[in-house]
């Protein structure tokens, strides 16, 4: 038995072309999604109501926050949670320089000061020794970002804050579901937020992002700014934005959440098969995951100095790969340039291998067995 399953491995990978993500295989539900739209058409039901409400109370209770928030897309919801906290012209809030450039563009587009901080090469989070040299009497919030899914070091960083009147945003845009002594981020600082960009873990069939809090002020803030300022129409307490979550998206994202335990289980237990095929290859190092974190895998990420190589060899065999991020936000034009190693170092080398809820054991086998073969393993 087997030597057959041996044999049908062979012949499935032979001519096998593995994408990074296939978005139609992420839609579970087809005809329940299909029926769903249907309805909202027929009832022109398209901004606001029922279907928008649902989805804020079941992601609320799902991330286990009062509010949620729910807004047009992940920026906006950056940057309408940095407008709430109020803080003043001048003020300097420290990111992580290896993140998407929407965490530093909601800093800049708030008029507000942007500090770069490193980060450690353990898990990719932010570099707690480089965090205190960055506190300034002018440093007013830090966001902390869940990158790849994988929590941050946030019990650490609300240490070295404390009793320092310094918000904590956390951007839990790759990270829906994520935990950390079973709590779920976005819920251990001031706010959390999330997208639901399509290629998310939990995505929608369009832009959308929301916000949760504790705080009903800041809650109450979120929902007029998200809405001309506005709780009711023509009530309008100050100059907003529109970035509203719409009703079909709100519907995609409800029947996606009742589904998500599911998707995490999934992309844990083939990040589990990564860990224990590539975990004697020592040319690779894989991030260490704290055994009181869970993450979600958004990416699985591994480091070598051969990544350009490893990747074209994939390549070649039909492997599709990603980098996530080649360039630190530092280093960009539209950003002032400081210096940053461990960034810089990680930015050189890391690969990201093909995960998700379409994948199976077979592939992810595959991949390893490629990877192995070009390691010389």
């Amino acid at each position: 038995m087997f030597k057959t399953a041996r044999k049908i491995l062979k012949i499935n990978t032979k001519y096998m072309k593995i994408k990074f993500t296939d978005l139609y295989k992420l839609i579970l539900n087809k005809k329940q999604i299909i029926s769903k739209l249907n309805y909202l058409i027929k009832n022109s039901n398209f901004i606001g109501g029922n279907e928008v409400k649902s989805f804020e109370k079941n992601f609320s209770r799902y991330a286990g926050a009062k509010y949620c928030i729910s807004v047009g897309n992940g920026t906006d919801a950056l940057e309408i949670a940095i407008k709430s906290l109020n803080l003043k012209k001048g003020s300097e809030i420290i990111i992580p320089t290896n993140t998407w450039i929407s965490t530093a563009e909601a800093v800049v587009n708030n008029g507000l000061k942007l500090v770069f901080c490193d980060i450690n090469l353990k898990d990719y989070s932010l570099c707690l020794n480089d965090l205190k040299k960055k506190l300034t009497s002018k440093t007013k919030a830090i966001i902390a970002v869940h990158l790849y899914g994988n929590p941050t070091n946030i019990p650490q960083i609300k240490k070295i804050i404390k009793k320092k009147n310094i918000k904590l945003i956390e951007d839990c845009a790759q990270a829906h579901g994520s935990k950390i002594n079973k709590k779920h981020v976005g819920t251990f600082g001031d706010i959390g937020t999330f997208s639901f960009f399509p290629g998310k873990n939990l995505g929608a069939f369009g832009d959308g992002g929301a916000i949760i809090t504790n705080s009903k002020k800041i809650s109450e803030y979120c929902f007029r700014d998200r809405n001309h300022g506005a709780l009711k129409k023509y009530d309008h307490h100050f100059s907003g934005r529109n970035s509203r979550l719409d009703s079909i998206q709100a519907a995609v994202l409800n029947i996606k959440l009742k589904n998500y335990n599911n998707v995490v289980k999934k992309r844990n237990y083939l990040a589990k098969i990564y860990f224990q095929n590539l975990k004697e290859i020592k040319e690779i190092d894989l991030f260490k995951l704290e055994k009181k974190n869970k993450s979600v895998f958004h990416q699985f990420v591994i480091k070598t100095n051969k990544r350009n190589e490893l990747k074209k060899y994939l390549s070649k065999h039909k492997i599709e790969t990603m980098i996530h991020y080649p360039y630190m936000l530092n280093e960009l034009k539209c950003f002032p340039n400081s210096k940053i190693i461990n960034a810089r170092n990680l930015g050189d080398k890391i690969l990201s291998l093909p995960i998700s809820e379409e994948h199976t054991k077979i592939e992810i086998d595959y991949i390893s067995k490629i990877i192995k073969q070009f390691f010389k393993i």
